[in-house]
């Protein structure tokens, strides 16, 4: 055997991969198809952020892929079919059972509309798929379709239309067999699917809203997708994996919104015994309370407590977290009814109800304080549906993601006010830029994996730390629970959020990142743009791109829409700004779509093509490597098997 120029290594791996093509037929077979592929448009991309919690919009959004499906419709049936009738085929595109049922409802569900509707949706899955290599197709179409399907989409007339009266045939089988419904089902979720290639979810996706776990069950659900942490989704994973502090911050977070489902129904987190310590320990609003008072309940009065001692000794033991200035319990004046901040200030307080709070240990928890984190620590840890909710996250999210050419993160690479990288201390080791977030993924992990308690205090960290990569931000919890004045509410920012608005700090961290500058953008959530306000999403001379556009129903006045979506396909990139989402029901019976602005941006000269991206390089190197293989069979080195 000549194996001449080889290392054992690579001989090791070529036998291997000729287990795959056992012949150099099969090799020439796979280069021709990996090369035909490289020369297809791009796969479509959708990038959404801080979802918050707001399941129907959500749900929206990604059925109608941010307003690309109705786009595709439009063009497909242009001067063809009314604005009504391309309304009423993308509303049973985004929502098949719920309108196969009102049109059942309304005894319209006649053959003449079923034949109808398929022909329709036939016809836009032909176009979707001739993107794509009908290998690719076959693997979307749902499997107890798959033959029906895949020749139902490739009709070519022939002298005497047999094959149009062969798939004519097909189509009058399917409505005698009342399998109609089904195949309608079946082509939406597949035209779904070939409208997006990959899903980009950029960072929060608890908090605030309620439906926080409907999304993560349709997420595990979908096809293609990664996720960047936001701060608020390591918030759930740190508790998740038994943090005190994270899980009475998640607690605090969903009461204040009126969240009690997604604890108690949809993770089984109970909140009894919390709720009767409160009870009996603090005492209720006062009758004509206003401001932050009429808010204290007994129950987030508990909450605070537990919250700002269980920091203060994560503040103590990690002083490389500089945040001593947050050790605020012990410059309580109960008395007096006030607390001196860092800077000197006396603020009155909102309430001098602290039964529990020991002015010479101020963040040491009573034995039945203690009893209650502890249950609590035992219920989320317990949690089976949050548990394979936060693998999913573990296995499909990172902290930041290059592809593309794009880099995405959730928030910020902290930056000094001169735009050199912050040097953090992370465990003794002083780290900055893409090293510094490198760690904070690794830790993470290591939180989940081993729960060890430095790991765990990291996870509160990258919640509400000022140099957290999630986070980025004075986070002022302590003076927004009981200070009415809004001037001590504001929270400073990393200069990163003023620094990127001009290209050379943009340029700097994509070279950081390992990007050329200019070729391609960072894309950031957490921080809400206020488009009411004249605020723009597009900022460096398109460099970054904030998509955060205020998902969360809280945020729409602020904001002045209802949230960004960015899509980049083989022509370009396009951002949709959003407004508010009726509901379900509206789109069911008016075809309500949601209203969006596209601004086009980065068009692309001419399309780009497969080869133009990530995935183009792995299919050169995988046919670089059956080219090795090939020149194997010919010389001898391994012998075909056929």
């Amino acid at each position: 055997m000549n194996t001449s120029g080889r290392t054992d290594q690579s001989l090791k791996y070529l036998r291997l991969l000729s287990q795959q093509f056992p012949t150099q037929q099969a090799v020439f077979t796979e280069i021709i198809n990996l090369q035909a592929i490289l020369n297809l448009p791009k796969g479509t991309e959708h990038f959404m952020s801080d979802l918050h919690g707001e399941y129907e919009a959500f749900l929206h959004i990604l059925n109608n892929c941010s307003g690309v499906v109705r786009e595709h419709v439009d063009e497909i049936f242009a001067g063809s079919l009314s604005e009504e009738e391309k309304g009423e085929l993308c509303t049973l595109i985004y929502y098949p059972h719920e309108k196969l049922e009102l049109t059942r409802r309304a005894h319209e569900d006649t053959p003449t509309w079923y034949k109808t509707m398929l022909d329709r949706l036939l016809t836009v899955t032909r176009a979707l798929s001739s993107r794509y290599t009908r290998s690719k197709v076959r693997k979307a179409i749902p499997r107890d379709y798959a033959y029906i399907i895949d020749e139902l989409l490739h009709t070519h007339p022939d002298e005497n239309n047999y094959r149009v009266r062969y798939h004519e045939r097909i189509i009058a089988s399917i409505l005698e067999t009342d399998a109609g419904e089904d195949f309608i089902c079946s082509l939406s979720d597949l035209i779904k699917r070939l409208v997006i290639d990959h899903l980009h979810l950029v960072g929060d996706i608890f908090d605030r809203g309620g439906g926080a776990s409907k999304i993560m069950d349709r997420l595990m659900s979908y096809h293609s997708l990664d996720i960047q942490w936001g701060n608020h989704d390591v918030l759930w994973m740190g508790a998740a994996a038994g943090q005190p502090a994270c899980i009475i911050t998640v607690l605090r977070n969903n009461l204040r919104y009126g969240n009690y489902e997604i604890l108690e129904n949809d993770y089984g987190i109970s909140l009894r015994e919390l709720v009767a310590f409160a009870d009996r320990t603090y005492e209720p609003v006062p009758e004509g309370a206003c401001g932050l008072a009429a808010k204290l309940t007994p129950l987030m009065k508990a909450l605070n407590v537990l919250l700002f001692k269980l920091e203060g000794q994560i503040i103590q033991r990690h002083a490389c977290f500089d945040m001593h200035d947050r050790l605020l319990l012990e410059r309580i004046d109960v008395e007096a009814g006030t607390v001196r901040l860092a800077d000197g200030t006396v603020h009155a307080l909102a309430t001098r109800d602290f039964p529990t709070l020991d002015p010479e240990r101020p963040y040491e928890l009573t034995e039945e304080e203690q009893r209650i984190v502890d249950k609590l620590v035992a219920e989320f840890t317990s949690a089976d549906h949050l548990r394979r909710h936060v693998d999913f996250l573990y296995r499909h999210g990172s902290m930041y993601l290059v592809r593309n050419r794009n880099l995405l993160f959730h928030g910020c690479v902290p930056l000094n006010e001169d735009g050199t990288f912050t040097s953090v201390n992370c465990l003794g080791t002083w780290r900055s830029g893409r090293d510094y977030l490198d760690f904070c993924d690794e830790i993470a992990r290591r939180a989940w994996r081993m729960r060890d308690a430095d790991a765990l205090d990291w996870m509160w960290y990258l919640w509400i730390g000022m140099k957290s990569p999630a986070s980025g931000r004075l986070v002022k919890t302590f003076e927004r629970a009981y200070i009415d004045d809004p001037a001590s509410w504001v929270e400073p920012m990393d200069p990163y959020f003023e620094l990127t608005r001009d290209e050379r700090a943009c340029d700097a961290i994509m070279a950081e990142f390992g990007l050329a500058p200019g070729e391609g953008h960072i894309i950031n959530g957490h921080t809400p743009v206020h488009a009411a306000e004249g605020e723009q999403p597009i900022r460096a001379n398109g460099r970054l791109l904030v998509i955060d556009g205020g998902f969360c129903s809280a945020y729409h006045p602020k904001t002045g829409i209802a949230g960004y979506t960015l899509i980049s396909s083989s022509r370009g990139c396009r951002l949709k700004a959003h407004q508010a989402f009726e509901s379900v029901d509206a789109v069911l019976a008016r075809n309500a779509d949601i209203v969006s602005e596209t601004d086009r941006f980065d068009v692309a000269e001419s399309r780009r093509m497969v080869g133009d991206t990530d995935t183009g390089v792995q299919i050169r190197e995988q046919i670089r490597d059956l080219h090795q293989l090939l020149d194997a069979y010919r010389t001898g080195v391994l012998e075909e098997r056929r």
